[in-house]
């Protein structure tokens, strides 16, 4: 995928956003005296990468377009607990509207980035570079997959429309895992890559004789991993997929292999903490 964003799908987003959370109006907001202006810090209260400014900038400019922002630290910048990630001025109203909706935003992306840097770390100095899934929240893919690279990560594919991994039910109805690889290269439509799953050692032996380029070796234990490396011998590219977690990653990556995919990078995340919090004294014009 481009590591560009789109500015129209983070509008998107932003809109989902906002209209499940303000729909008509704000309520309580309406309390607070019309033109009363303040300035807020939003504060990060542990370790982690701050992911989603994006956002957040959308929010902002959505619902307080006057306000004025300053970012203290930047997406894939790690923050200590306390520090201040951005700094507001703007009308009381109106940034009480849009606080809910950034830090659902800062809260989820950075935990994205903060578990993908994790896992990053954990591999570094190997080849194997750390890639994730179509295992995201519906709606937020393209957030959570940038949130995967400020996070040191690489993207997988986006979606069923851009590659082609050949997976068990595939293989089962297409007729066989060499039938169904023949069938993706004759296709008109252009793809990123065609990438083939395999179960087992002669699964992979016949993916190779095939002349696949790129094959998943599904939930293998690391003598049959080593094995694979070794069949291969640099043939295709080799990735890792299934059930892998932080604990015995490293094993995984010193078998030789090229990428490991992590569903848990997205969707077994824990919500980072993030706190608004207004000035005593309100900022007149």
């Amino acid at each position: 995928m481009p590591d560009t964003l789109s500015p129209a799908q983070i509008q998107a987003d932003v809109q989902r956003a906002l209209d499940e959370d303000v729909g008509s109006g704000d309520l309580t907001a309406s309390l607070v005296p019309v033109g009363r202006r303040v300035t807020a810090t939003i504060i990060c209260r542990e370790s982690a990468i701050i992911c989603g400014q994006p956002w957040v900038n959308e929010v902002l400019h959505r619902i307080a377009p006057s306000a004025r922002v300053q970012w203290h630290l930047q997406d894939g910048q790690r923050c200590t607990p306390g520090a201040t990630v951005l700094a507001i001025e703007g009308e009381a109203r109106e940034l009480l509207t849009a606080e809910r909706t950034c830090l659902n935003f800062l809260q989820t992306l950075s935990a994205v980035a903060t578990r993908t840097a994790q896992y990053v770390e954990a591999v570094r100095g190997t080849r194997a570079a750390i890639l994730d899934t179509r295992k995201t929240i519906p709606g937020l893919r393209i957030a959570q997959k940038y949130a995967v690279r400020c996070g040191g990560g690489k993207n997988h594919r986006m979606g069923l429309y851009d590659a082609i991994l050949i997976k068990e039910n595939h293989i089962a109805a297409a007729g066989g895992l060499t039938a169904a690889f023949r069938a993706a290269q004759a296709l008109k439509a252009s793809v990123a890559f065609i990438q083939v799953e395999v179960e087992t050692l002669r699964q992979l032996q016949e993916a190779l004789d095939a002349g696949v380029t790129m094959v998943l070796l599904d939930n293998m234990d690391l003598p049959t991993l080593r094995e694979a490396v070794r069949m291969a011998q640099g043939r295709c590219s080799l990735e890792i997929s299934g059930g892998v977690t932080l604990q015995g990653l490293r094993e995984l990556a010193e078998t030789g292999v090229d990428r490991i995919s992590v569903g848990a990078l997205i969707k077994d995340i824990q919500a980072v903490d993030f706190s608004m919090r207004f000035s005593q004294q309100p900022v007149e014009r």
